[in-house]
């Protein structure tokens, strides 16, 4: 069994360990409407939060995107150096050629595929102040709801001249299963939520569900909505893929945002980790946080 003082804490391993998850949780119905809305090949598409790669294969691997220039921004030097690595490795062992261009720029593809990707280390306000081409698809995933909304909305929609595809927006229920003591696992869930929401940097626990309105009151059109729920357990015990290591990471955001609240006991919350982290290793977690996805069109 894996120790808790023996946890190593990668960010870049969380990204890769939640693919399968986020694979699993995006709308099909949302996905359906992109493909039936994008623009004719090549594209242009600009990527806000964009992590390491991930949305990037993924829309490659699904015969969503062929041809296009891919703008992938993130502010985490370790995101970006990680991603100038990955993403090449990525493609070579999906059959694909890469080469880099340039430092920050590289190019993959085969017969059938032409993708050319700057990344871009920026905060994502700077990267708007900076006037970029706007794009025919604006990605932002697993991000909207770590941001002051809704002042933001209209800034990340001037970066899209057609479409923006958001996704993973967080809507307010978190749930562990089994149950160890319903009061003190809602008052966790509880709080954890209000940590979301008393960020100094933005947030909203139920971003998705207001997503809605701001869209509207920023002069987009909906074309497609639904959740993307993130439903994470085992089967016969094992989960799938590096799926314990992201559940790992899932308390490891508890703890770090909940350590020293003052309306919660620390030997209860301690214990309560304790509890959560043994039922990962025998395989027995359920965890399930509900979500949001959105086609939009400016």
């Amino acid at each position: 069994m894996t120790s808790e003082k023996d946890m190593e804490y990668s960010f870049p391993r969380y990204l890769l360990a939640k693919q399968t998850v986020d694979d699993r949780a995006l709308n099909r119905h949302v996905i359906d409407a992109l493909k039936a809305n994008l623009s004719k090949p090549p594209i242009r598409i600009i990527e806000v939060g964009a992590g390491m790669g991930n949305m990037l294969a993924r829309l490659l691997s699904w015969n969503i995107i062929a041809h296009a220039d891919y703008v992938h921004v993130d502010s985490m030097a370790e995101n970006i150096e990680y991603a100038a690595e990955w993403i090449p490795k990525w493609a070579t062992e999906a059959g694909m050629r890469a080469e880099r261009v340039e430092k920050n720029l590289i190019r993959v593809f085969d017969q059938r595929r032409d993708v050319r990707i700057r990344l871009e280390r920026a905060d994502v306000f700077d990267f708007i102040q900076s006037q970029p081409a706007p794009a025919d698809l604006l990605i932002a995933h697993a991000f909207l709801d770590l941001l002051p909304m809704p002042e933001s909305i209209s800034k990340l929609l001037s970066l899209t001249k057609d479409l923006a595809w958001l996704t993973i927006n967080f809507d307010g229920v978190t749930t562990f299963e089994p149950t160890i003591a319903p009061a003190l696992d809602e008052r966790i869930e509880r709080l954890y939520h209000e940590t979301m929401d008393t960020r100094t940097t933005g947030g909203d626990s139920r971003a998705g569900r207001h997503l809605f309105s701001h869209l509207e009151s920023a002069g987009a059109k909906i074309l497609a909505a639904g959740a993307s729920d993130w439903v994470v357990h085992s089967v016969d015990g094992k989960y799938p893929g590096d799926e314990a290591y992201f559940l790992h990471f899932i308390l490891h955001f508890f703890e770090e945002s909940l350590t020293g609240n003052k309306d919660l006991d620390v030997k209860a919350f301690a214990a309560w980790l304790s509890k959560r982290r043994a039922q990962i290793e025998r395989g027995e977690l359920v965890y399930i946080a509900h979500q949001m996805d959105f086609l939009a069109k400016v």
